[in-house]
């Protein structure tokens, strides 16, 4: 029917006698088959002239109606293919069971033949993919994407949701489509609906080892992801919303409660007990936002001021809860990765010089060392804090413990020993991240944790130069990415708002989690920042992406930027109820289009405004406007009395958003931006109060004002 060349991979498209085919092989060493189009039945096809940019195209003809099938690639590092189908039902249908679309091939094209190991598949929600390597014959890794936004029209029309659809056993793998399968919901005649938009990309050689696996998977989704249309970014004023932020902290009465003479953050609003994370969260964010403005608030130093009293000297730990804590709660009980994420925040503290959290921290971490060992660096979900007995051993989704707790363990005795110079805390961080190897895909437990694990070990590299710590945060980055939403779902209450690149809090989790986002990207920041040359561009380009979209996604866990009927009415029992009044952000959205907040509207997760604000948001000394961006700024020079030189370091073909944002009382003046190489940039919308720009995300810029 048709044959093309894609690199070194030869590509035919067969007609069989219910399907199209498209095989993909390396001479001698096997391949993969796609099923193209399912027509359970007779058809007709004909070739039709390829558009530009296109490398074939097929049009078939059915009792279902009229499919167009398109094969693309692009100029890229790594051989790939996109293979898009639509259709055009002749009548109202409900599409008959189609059966997965990939097949591994040896040699005589025999999926039976080929042997092979899946490394990872699409959990729930998340990103629809399958990688694998075909060993035998030797045709190296695939990585295969279903690109389900394109399949948003397929979706919504017979109410179905593309929960899991991509994965299979060997051989037989792939996309299984939801069935659209009641009568009230079928795909409507005469209007064409992608059926499949599938991406494949190809490495020839596939060593084995958890770490080159994971580099190879990250550039391999790198290249998935630049052939995707990517959604819309918008500026957001994280400023308004952290100033809004702190007055409701200090003023509604759901927010704090008096103990000991003393004021502790509630979890949700008027709920839940206080607790030293949300403590520790409060305070280090708000730290932050003081750091920035230049001027420390007042809510630091108060919050701060009870933290002693979550400190049990009999244990010379941290505990979770208050003395006083009520009797429907287990005192002693405590999930393993409670006891370490207060520690790094207490760390950020003394390590921008507070000498009340140097001293809690250090009294408190040999504690957490004595866990460690006790756990053997492979912690439960949860256990008593007394004597270690465990209360929950595993997940039940995975049956595995809190297998990402040694990440941020890692992190917080880097902390220390960047404190303290004493060895035996790096020691620990090399333990814990050694104990995680061999994990592969299944590292992640909860996000921020993961992202955590991935910046100790970029941070071990740089202490220890050894290799090993740099390829092992590629595994952690690979888990994290497992767990991603690579498209954007317009099903149901979804298309109100972005759910792009979203990452399920926990690694069976159904929805995405405010603190989780926020976190990690903290962890990410810190990841690039000690990052250089040697960090494998695919890494840093999804890093990078993943932070720009959460600047972006994150506006939306607020209940006042949803529309009052994509929230939930009724909350988790004993977690408060939503005040859409209020500046804090809802716990949960979903991918799915569910009613947002149903978990609730997190007190703890306030630190979202601040973290984004103080990242975004660059203040220029004399200059009538700051600067906003969804990109981190490597470096910003002051060179000249209105000039300013910045850099950026994200991917080098994505597109980064920079705004120049009046201050208040002020007047933007004539404004010139222009490239590293003189090219003048030009704003693609602009007011009196500003300019917005896209600009590379990679290199540097240099804006000048009169």
């Amino acid at each position: 029917m048709a044959h093309v060349v894609v690199g070194e991979l030869d590509v035919e498209l067969c007609a069989g006698d219910d399907s199209l085919w498209v095989f993909v092989r390396r001479p001698g060493k096997g391949g993969v088959a796609l099923r193209a189009a399912y027509l359970a039945g007779p058809f007709t096809w004909k070739k039709a002239r390829a558009a530009p940019g296109e490398l074939a195209r097929v049009t078939l003809s059915s009792a279902l109606g009229a499919h167009v099938v398109i094969l693309r690639t692009s100029n890229d590092t790594l051989e790939h293919l996109r293979v898009t189908v639509t259709l055009t039902p002749a009548a109202p249908l409900l599409l008959p069971f189609v059966p997965r679309d990939l097949y591994p091939l040896d040699v005589q094209d025999d999926p039976l033949g080929a042997h092979g190991t899946i490394e990872a598949t699409q959990r729930r929600l998340n990103t629809a993919f399958v990688y694998f390597r075909l060993d035998q014959p030797a045709f190296g890794n695939v990585l295969y994407l279903q690109n389900l936004t394109a399949l948003n029209d397929y979706f919504v029309a017979t109410r179905t949701t593309p929960e899991s659809v991509v994965g299979g056993e060997w051989p037989e793998l792939g996309y299984l489509p939801p069935p659209a399968t009641s009568p009230d919901h079928p795909l409507p005649a005469g209007e064409m609906v992608t059926l499949s938009d599938a991406i494949l990309v190809f490495r020839h050689d596939a060593p084995p080892h958890e770490r080159e696996s994971a580099r190879q998977f990250l550039q391999m989704l790198g290249v998935a992801y630049r052939m995707l249309e990517l959604p819309h970014v918008g500026y957001r004023d994280w400023i308004d919303r952290a100033e809004r932020t702190l007055r409701d902290l200090d003023q509604a009465p759901e927010a704090t409660i008096a103990h000991y003479g003393h004021r502790y953050v509630h979890p949700y609003t008027a709920a839940e007990y206080p607790d030293i994370m949300v403590q520790m969260s409060l305070i280090a964010t708000i730290h932050d936002w003081g750091k920035w403005s230049g001027v420390p608030h007042p809510l630091e130093a108060a919050f701060k001021a009870g933290l002693e009293k979550f400190y049990d000297p009999k244990l010379k730990s941290l505990r979770r809860y208050l003395p006083n804590v009520g009797a429907d709660k287990d005192a002693d009980a405590v999930d393993s990765w409670y006891l370490y994420h207060p520690m790094i925040n207490l760390g950020r503290l003394a390590l921008d010089g507070d000498a009340d959290a140097r001293a809690l921290l250090l009294k408190s971490i040999c504690f957490g060392i004595k866990a460690a060992h006790h756990f053997n660096y492979e912690w439960p979900v949860q256990y008593k804090i007394t004597d270690f007995s465990v209360i929950t051993e595993v997940a039940g989704a995975d049956d595995r413990g809190q297998t990402d707790v040694g990440g941020i363990y890692a992190w917080s005795m880097l902390q220390a020993f960047e404190l303290t110079d004493d060895k035996m805390y790096l020691d620990e961080a090399r333990a814990a991240i050694d104990a995680a190897m061999g994990l592969r895909f299944d590292v992640n437990y909860q996000a921020n944790l993961t992202a955590w694990g991935a910046a100790a070990c970029m941070r071990l590299w740089r202490i220890t130069n050894r290799c090993v710590y740099l390829e092992q945060s590629y595994v952690y980055l690979a888990s994290f990415f497992h767990n991603c939403a690579m498209w954007e779902s317009e099903i149901e209450h979804a298309a109100q708002y972005s759910n792009f690149l979203g990452v399920t809090c926990l690694q069976d989790a159904p929805y995405m989690a405010i603190y989780e986002c926020f976190d990690s990207f903290v962890a990410f920041q810190c990841y690039l920042d000690d990052s250089g040359p040697a960090l494998e561009p695919a890494a840093r380009m999804l890093i990078s992406e993943y932070c720009r979209y959460a600047l972006h996604r994150a506006w939306f866990f607020y209940p006042d930027a949803l529309p009052p009927e994509a929230v939930s009415p009724e909350q988790r029992e004993s977690n408060g109820h939503i005040d859409r009044k209020l500046c804090f952000p809802l716990e949960d959205l979903y991918v799915d289009g569910q009613q947002a907040g149903q978990v609730g509207q997190e007190v703890y997760g306030a630190g979202a405004a601040f973290i984004f604000a103080t990242r975004a948001f660059h203040p220029v000394e004399g200059a009538p406007f700051q600067l906003y961006c969804d990109h981190f700024v490597r470096s910003m020079e002051r060179t000249g009395d209105r000039a300013l030189t910045l850099t950026l370091d994200g991917g080098d073909t994505c597109t980064a958003g920079l705004s120049i944002v009046r201050l208040k009382r002020r007047k933007l003046t004539k404004l010139r931006l222009i490239t590293a190489g003189g090219d003048a940039l030009r704003p693609h919308s602009s007011s009196d109060d500003r300019f917005d720009y896209h600009v590379p995300a990679s290199g540097r810029l240099i804006l000048t004002w009169e």
